[in-house]
């Protein structure tokens, strides 16, 4: 039988050094008793004796004061004082340059059609002249409007703005002016980056309509360097899985099944031909993921070396935003065009990026050993050594790496900051529409979240710090580690440590892409891409295109 409490709630006169502050004049009983019972039986740090009555006390004093905080809305980008930064960069240089290879980076033909050329080619028929920017925007227009339907990728299509800046950059490119190899590039944007005048979703039921008065920091650094935007690209609602408002977003490889991973709409596109890239983000496999499953090449950079700004929140210390392209050089061109500090977002860091990399560098590999010999399809496992042997015949060297566990209590650190993003949506009527319309698990997510203590969430943080050290020691003597898919284990600890990574396709089973992804050392996005690079000169994997019926 429960044992019941009678209190009367402590008077604040009692407690001076406690502000009860906002909009409650005083105290008010929040808790029940048997609330009070089941929580501290929860938790399982007290009996039902006399403890108990001076626990359910304290309960009270902290629940009205953290009632206060629910009068104090928030903007959903702005970031706690508890705040995650990797180490920072060991180099005072902050210099970025880029420059295409004098080759392409690719081999493939790709057919009657420009839609599937890399960047470099691209760039090289707009600069010459040879192209029109107008023309190539119309031509992913088209194919937005055509094949983005049936793929179900695309939220808007921004026709307006993608024509105006693609003539913009003809002007300039006409007249001798030019930006960089961005310049009269079409692009699509995951729906949750900012764009001025124009719907941003989140994906989501209750922010359909929603518009947001800003470009978000990416945005404008594209639109800096010349590269028009398209299209806004389906995301999973609230940035979780390929689920959407519209419904899944289809793949282009198979359409009786999902692009995976939140930013589905960016990895389709992009393997589609919709776009001449994309920008997707990555909390916990977002970039990876979808890459891996739709045959894209997707970087996920170094947490905080591209700013945030303007983007969507879900968990503070863990977003990331990083391109989603047709090849690992084209990866690099975007990347050098958004990386950088921003006085938005006070995580982002400067730090140096050259491009092309030196030639002839005796590169050291770690293979994440037990997730190779954890695949158990004999096909995937072919496909894996074959992609090991690749890297092998490239002159790089290989070695095992084994890689620390992640505790699983330092999971709770997503669903602890996205329930506190989306505090204002958790209280309110419009959070179970996620469930009705858009096939979601955030309201039961949101909810549970609040049962976890700030103590246990602290708790997660700590041993975040010695998973950060530790994972830096297991590849401290190698330039990279690669891993097959998307990792296992090692993209879970790599994403909580802020390690960069690259994700390539390396060959096809039943028809679907199979990835290898790169994981780099923090701020050295170059030697991955440098990997993945050399990799795609020896192969054309990355040149495949899917089977999609364009009538």
């Amino acid at each position: 039988m429960p044992h019941l409490l009678h209190l009367s709630p402590a008077s604040p006169k009692s407690h001076p050094d406690t502000d009860w502050g906002g909009d409650l004049a005083e105290p008010q009983r929040l808790v029940s008793d048997k609330v009070l019972d089941a929580f501290a039986e929860l938790v399982g740090l007290i009996e039902k004796d006399d403890r108990l009555e001076s626990f359910a006390e304290q309960v009270e004093r902290y629940a009205f004061q953290a009632r206060t905080l629910h009068t104090s809305p928030v903007e959903n980008a702005l970031p706690p004082a508890l705040t995650f930064r990797p180490p920072e960069p060991e180099s005072s240089d902050s210099s970025v340059r880029f420059a295409f290879r004098v080759t392409d980076s690719g081999n493939g033909d790709f057919g009657e059609t420009l839609a599937f050329a890399s960047l470099s080619q691209l760039s090289r028929l707009l600069s010459s002249g040879q192209l029109s920017p107008v023309e190539l925007a119309e031509l992913y227009l088209d194919r937005l409007a055509s094949i983005g339907e049936k793929l179900t990728c695309v939220v808007t299509i921004t026709e307006d703005l993608g024509l105006q800046q693609a003539r913009e950059a003809e002007q300039e490119l006409v007249d001798g002016r030019s930006r960089g190899p961005l310049h009269g590039i079409p692009w699509g944007a995951k729906d949750l980056l900012a764009t001025r005048g124009i719907p941003t979703t989140w994906g989501a039921t209750p922010y359909r309509n929603q518009q947001i008065d800003e470009d978000a920091t990416v945005v404008t650094r594209l639109g800096d360097a010349g590269a028009a935007l398209v299209a806004k690209l389906s995301m999973g609602s609230l940035a979780s899985g390929d689920q959407w408002f519209e419904g899944m977003t289809r793949n282009p490889w198979n359409q009786e099944e999902g692009s995976g991973g939140s930013s589905a709409g960016p990895g389709a596109a992009t393997a589609a031909g919709l776009v001449g890239f994309s920008i997707g983000t990555e909390t916990h496999g977002s970039i990876t993921n979808p890459s891996h499953r739709c045959g894209v090449s997707g970087l996920r950079p170094t947490f905080g070396r591209v700013s945030r700004a303007g983007s969507m929140a879900l968990s503070y210390s863990l977003d990331k935003i990083g391109p989603m392209c047709r090849s690992a050089e084209d990866c690099a061109a975007v990347f050098a065009a958004i990386a950088g500090a921003d006085e938005r977002d006070s995580v982002a860091r400067d730090a140096p990026f050259t491009w092309p990399p030196e030639e002839d560098r005796q590169l050291l590999i770690g293979i994440v050993e037990k997730e190779y010999e954890d695949i158990e399809n004999e096909e995937e496992k072919q496909i894996d050594q074959a992609a090991l042997d690749v890297l092998k015949d490239l002159g790089m060297g290989l070695r095992p790496v084994e890689l620390p566990g992640v505790r699983t209590g330092i999971m709770l650190t997503i669903w602890v900051e996205a329930a506190a993003v989306f505090d204002d949506l958790s209280r309110s009527d419009d959070l179970d529409l996620l469930k009705e319309h858009d096939n979601s698990r955030w309201p039961e997510i949101f909810r549970a979240a609040r049962t976890v203590s700030a103590v246990d969430y602290v708790k997660a943080q700590q041993l975040r710090t010695q998973l950060v050290s530790d994972f830096c020691a297991a590849v401290s003597d190698v330039d990279a580690i690669v891993c097959p898919g998307t990792g296992d284990s090692s993209m879970t600890a790599s994403n909580f440590t802020g390690h960069p990574s690259l994700t390539i396709p390396v060959g096809f089973v039943n028809g679907m892409p199979r990835a290898m992804t790169i994981v780099g050392h923090h701020w050295d996005e170059q030697t991955i891409l440098e990997i993945g690079d050399a990799y795609q000169r020896a192969t054309d994997w990355h040149c495949r295109r899917p089977p999609l019926d364009e009538s």
